[in-house]
């Protein structure tokens, strides 16, 4: 059987909201894949910020 050629997986990246608000330098992005059918949305985690020592929230940019 053939691969379908239209794949509703996508990768997305995942950036730190505090951090990027905060002015510190460095940031803190995490990549994930979503089903684009079923969550259209943008994704929003709670992922841990290595340079902030914490878990964070995180949202898909782009």
């Amino acid at each position: 059987m053939a691969k379908k050629t239209k794949d509703a997986r996508i990768q997305v990246i995942l950036e730190c909201t505090e951090h990027k608000a905060s002015g510190m330098p460095g940031t803190s992005r995490y990549i994930t894949t979503k089903n684009k059918k079923n969550t259209p949305e943008r994704m929003e985690l709670k992922k841990y910020n290595p340079i902030l020592k914490k878990m964070t929230v995180h949202k898909e940019i782009k």
